[in-house]
């Protein structure tokens, strides 16, 4: 989700590169370079460090409530060593209501492995970054892109969207992501790295702000003109239905409910304390078990829980 320094971008096309790609990559750059969001993981000053950050912290949660976690976050641990000196439930602390809170755990742990393997420094190569703990294949492709102008290809929702329906003609992409959605990725890629890396940076701010899953404003897009599914007319998802997420009554919302407790307490909480956020016994039960299961809470002697320290 940053913007690599800007390069030039109008590198002649490659003889395996479909003329569709190079027709996209000039447009979107373009637009990219006059409406980027000025956020603070694109800003130089961020390194490869604020890039992991805000990318462990975007995943399935939006701009506008990662951005004070992130600047929290930022000013209390600037480095990897910095976050990995501390113990694992100040980070769960610190990650606040962003939700799905292992994200939290899994980033100290890279933090950790950073700061052991890597001398404290994110390292550039994607098979390194590959093998950090929590770090999947988006990661790895996200920081070396973003933050070292690497070649990859870097496919979240909003560029897998942009992609289905500028190119493929259908309104929303897979549920996960397939064989075909990569290879395509890989395609549309161009040639020299500091394009390739601006084209992921473009591709997927052209999804988070035109090309939204509702209310596309295709007036606004940069290559409305040659989308397959716009020229299509716009056909209707074909397809398993799409489900919303819910969230209140759930167990996502009662582990919430739990651990806010917990963030809020410097000492060791008991049971009853925990019992009284939510009134149905055995979802509240299975809740804090499955908290515990995942790292997030460290039961004590006495019925006493608290974050982990270790």
């Amino acid at each position: 989700m940053t913007a690599p320094t800007k390069p030039p971008h109008r590198s002649p096309a490659r003889p395996d590169v479909d003329s569709t790609a190079t027709d996209l990559h000039s447009p979107v750059i373009d637009w990219f370079d006059e409406n980027a969001r000025d956020l603070p993981w694109r800003r130089p000053e961020a390194g490869a460090w604020g890039v992991m950050v805000s990318e462990f912290m975007l995943q399935q949660t939006p701009v506008s409530r990662v951005l004070p976690v992130y600047e929290q976050w930022i000013a209390r641990w600037p480095r990897p060593a910095d976050l990995a000196a501390e113990a694992p439930g100040e980070a769960v602390r610190a990650w606040g209501r962003l939700g799905y809170p292992r994200r939290a755990l899994r980033l100290h742990g890279a933090a950790v492995a950073i700061t052991e393997r890597h001398g404290g420094d994110v390292p550039s190569a994607h098979a390194q970054l590959l093998a950090l703990p929590g770090v999947g294949e988006y990661t790895a492709a996200a920081v070396a892109s973003f933050a070292y102008g690497q070649r990859h290809a870097v496919l979240d929702t909003n560029v897998r969207r942009v992609f289905a329906r500028a190119v493929t003609g259908v309104r929303y992409p897979p549920n996960a992501t397939t064989a075909a959605e990569r290879k395509l990725a890989r395609t549309l890629l161009p040639e020299d790295e500091p394009t390739a890396a601006r084209w992921a940076a473009a591709s997927m701010e052209l999804g988070a702000l035109v090309c939204t899953a509702k209310n596309e404003t295709c007036a606004r897009c940069p290559i409305s003109a040659q989308c397959a599914w716009r020229l299509a007319g716009k056909p209707e998802h074909d397809g398993p239905p799409r489900r919303g997420q819910t969230y209140a009554g759930t167990d996502r919302q009662v582990r919430g409910k739990l651990l806010a407790v917990l963030r809020e307490a410097h000492t060791p909480v008991p049971q009853a304390a925990l019992e009284r956020v939510w009134h149905e016994p055995v979802q509240r039960a299975r809740a804090l078990d499955g908290l515990v299961a995942d790292g997030l809470v460290e039961p004590l002697p006495g019925g006493l829980y608290r974050l982990p320290l270790t």
